[in-house]
């Protein structure tokens, strides 16, 4: 089937929080948060490097909003259900709808690190996958040394498939990293 006929939601909730597709006007509230956080993100995300401009962030969430449509690429945005308080962005990257398998990628802003609120996302977003998408397998991966994001697919059960050794280079460029693979498959 093409993927662009599937019908499924562009929003969920889950105990505390809301998960939705990106829409028109979220610039300035991820912007912010970005902002608030780029100390945090530096270390670990290439974005966080480039010049932050809320008008840029607007226009990428458009095109993600365009993208999640289109069934290309499920970025979704992390909301508290009380307050509409912006948590942070994940999403189901990379989709292989044959088989069909997707990859998690995830970033917090850094007033609401420690809360539970990723691992709580990160949970909902895989059952989004495995009953709304029909997954077969979720993976997760990330750099060996961000021991927070190592935490959140431990804490849920994903099986470290493995460690790619000299698999990518730092962000800054300057040193080979390794990356692990997790993985959840049904």
């Amino acid at each position: 089937m093409n993927p662009i006929l599937m019908e499924f939601p562009d929003r969920f909730t889950t105990e505390r929080l809301l998960i939705r597709c990106p829409l028109p006007g979220d610039g300035k509230v991820v912007y912010e948060s970005i902002i608030s956080s780029i100390q945090e993100l530096r270390e670990w995300l290439p974005f966080a490097h480039k010049e932050q401009r809320e008008e840029v962030v607007e226009a990428n969430l458009r095109e993600a909003r365009l993208n999640y449509l289109k069934r290309e690429d499920l970025r979704l945005l992390i909301f508290h259900r009380e307050t509409n308080e912006f948590i942070g962005s994940s999403g189901l990257h990379h989709p292989n709808w044959d088989v069909p398998k997707f990859e998690i990628g995830y970033w917090i802003d850094s007033r609401h690190s420690g809360k539970g609120y990723m691992t709580e996302a990160v949970e909902g977003i895989t059952e989004f996958a495995f009953n709304e998408l029909k997954a077969r397998r979720v993976l997760i991966r990330c750099d060996t040394l961000n021991n927070k994001s190592r935490a959140i697919p431990e804490r849920l059960g994903f099986t470290l498939e493995g460690i790619l050794q000299n698999d990518d280079t730092s962000v800054d460029g300057i040193t080979l990293r390794d990356t692990c693979i997790f993985a959840k498959v049904k």
